[in-house]
């Protein structure tokens, strides 16, 4: 049994196409389906869950802009 064989025994399918994969463009079979994919990921087709955000949680208070002293000025 040899190991590098069995972690090449069967190449995926391209993911759009489902055609064989490429070894260049992997897991793609093409430069075109590899494009294909980043396109929905950059136009938002393709998105990670995450948890919605709280509104109720506290946010930062601005911090006071500090006061300028003059040497005339009595505190």
């Amino acid at each position: 049994m040899n190991i590098a064989n069995d972690n090449e025994a069967k190449p995926s399918p391209c993911p759009i196409c489902k055609k064989g994969s490429a070894l260049a463009y992997r897991p793609f079979c093409s430069k075109r389906c590899a494009d294909i994919d980043l396109g929905r990921w950059l136009g938002g087709t393709y998105a990670i869950p995450a948890a919605p955000a709280d509104d109720d949680e506290e946010e930062e208070a601005p911090r006071p802009r500090p006061r300028l002293i003059s040497p005339d000025d009595p505190e």
